[in-house]
């Protein structure tokens, strides 16, 4: 299903063409397309060039207890539609450099550089990609295995688009509805905070 977006001023088609529906189609990700998109991730920039990334993915048809590992760290309201998502991934942040383990407060900016190419790639490809913030994260920490120095970001639902009508009606009412963003003008200023952009 084709969402784009209600631009105001000209931009590229596949950021028109992103978003983030609920309704997936069951059908499995082939593993080199799966691959393609961290290839996007991987070239994301990065302070320093530190690439604080991480992901863990797992495919429901051909690895159906990890990626059932992935999804009972999700909340219930997510868990309702990510059943058919093929396609699990944890994203991940690195929280200090490498090279001298201090912080890096831009390892959360960084890792979502990666998501986002990862993201336009799955759009690119024909994909679909829905990234949550709803899920247990010190469950994911635990049941994944997550060393210390690593955060868990977001979990993201990877997939073919499917039929809103396989959604329950409050959720189909919202996948139905008009996309809809603030105003360039309420968060953009000019020079200092507070100072509105012609």
């Amino acid at each position: 299903m084709d969402k784009m977006a209600p631009i105001e001023f000209p931009i590229h088609d596949l950021l028109a063409r992103r978003w983030s529906p609920r309704a997936f189609n069951e059908r499995a990700v082939d593993a080199d397309l799966l691959r393609t998109l961290f290839e996007a991730a991987r070239w994301a920039p990065s302070s320093n060039n530190e690439q604080p990334w991480r992901f863990i993915v797992a495919t429901k048809r051909d690895h159906e207890a990890e990626w059932r590992r992935l999804f009972d760290c999700l909340t219930e309201g997510n868990r309702i539609w990510v059943i058919r998502a093929p396609v699990l991934i944890l994203s991940i942040a690195s929280i200090n450099f490498e090279d001298d383990d201090k912080p890096n407060r831009h390892a959360f900016h960084d890792t979502g550089l990666a998501v986002e190419n990862l993201v336009l790639q799955a759009t690119a490809q024909g994909l679909v990609a829905h990234q949550m913030a709803g899920f247990d994260v010190e469950k994911a920490r635990a049941d994944l295995h997550i060393p210390s120095g690593y955060e868990p970001v977001a979990m993201i639902a990877v997939g073919y688009p499917g039929d809103p009508a396989v959604l329950p009606e409050r959720l189909r009412e919202r996948e139905l509805r008009p996309r809809s963003r603030r105003p360039i003008r309420e968060w953009t200023f000019f020079g200092q905070w507070g100072s509105p952009i012609s």
